[in-house]
């Protein structure tokens, strides 16, 4: 069997997955270890069996619905690679607008000290300490395992000198400290909702990061004042929010400055800014 009759084949037993098409390529260049240019000029070579029974046994796992990034273990997010597992949330395009919006509030030559709330790869973290080179981070998240992927990843993208990951359960591991900003993605999706996720997010990633209570905004309750008691004044929370949450975080932030809330592509409020009296 050609390389390009395997892409078709695999395309046909993922027909019932969100993206047939491209999944069926990446598996197949995953397994070859070769560039998208090398496969469309070797197309018509031919697999060897080894390499036809790994291929097919990728293509099971995702007909399975098991997330492609738990296949190959990695996914890119604000340009950079990132070592996902089981244990982690997989990052989202939609959370690089977190990063944006932070990153427009920030010189990028000043000394600030950030925390992200619930790190998991450490992306966020990560690409902000990439994008400003004289910030210090500090990392915290529940999950030890968690923890020691965005170590990982911190390391792989040359800002581990500037990270401390701490374990902690919200802020509570860094009491005393005062941040310039906190940043957050925390679980946001309300328990009532398991039933409507696609089995790749319900069956494969951690429920811990990303549920919170039957109305999906437990953490917040519990984040938002910790975030006011460790920035320093007029220092900056930034939180991704699910779909329909904003009227409920503005009423959680009333007592905040500033609350500005951006929109992803689909019109959807995303993000929200606020900052300390």
């Amino acid at each position: 069997m050609t390389l390009r009759q395997a892409q078709l084949e695999a395309r046909i037993q993922l027909a019932h997955t969100e993206n047939p098409v491209r999944d069926a390529e990446l598996l197949l260049l995953y397994t070859l270890g070769i560039t998208k240019a090398q496969l469309m000029i070797h197309a018509t070579r031919e697999l060897l069996p080894a390499e036809l029974n790994a291929y097919r046994a990728l293509l099971a796992r995702r007909a399975a619905h098991e997330p492609l990034q738990h296949i190959t273990g990695m996914q890119e997010f604000y340009g950079l690679p990132f070592r996902v597992t089981p244990a982690t949330l997989i990052p989202r395009p939609e959370t690089e607008l977190l990063v944006e919006a932070v990153l427009a509030r920030l010189p990028h030559d000043r000394a600030v000290h950030i925390a992200d709330v619930g790190t998991g790869t450490g992306c966020i973290a990560i690409a902000l300490a990439v994008h400003l080179p004289k910030a210090q981070l500090t990392a915290l998240d529940l999950s030890t395992e968690a923890l020691a992927i965005a170590q990982q990843n911190a390391a792989t993208n040359k800002v581990k000198k500037r990270m401390l990951l701490l374990h902690s359960d919200l802020l509570s591991a860094v009491a005393g400290q005062s941040f310039d900003v906190i940043v957050s993605n925390p679980p946001y999706i309300p328990e009532t909702d398991r039933p409507t996720l696609s089995p790749q997010v319900r069956e494969y990633e951690p429920s811990s990061a990303l549920f919170a209570g039957e109305d999906g905004l437990e953490i917040y309750r519990r984040l938002i004042p910790q975030a006011h008691a460790h920035l320093k004044p007029g220092g900056l929370l930034a939180l991704e929010i699910g779909y329909g949450q904003e009227s409920a975080l503005r009423g959680l932030l009333g007592a905040w400055q500033d609350v500005t809330v951006l929109h992803d592509l689909q019109g959807i409020a995303r993000t929200v800014l606020a900052t300390r009296i």
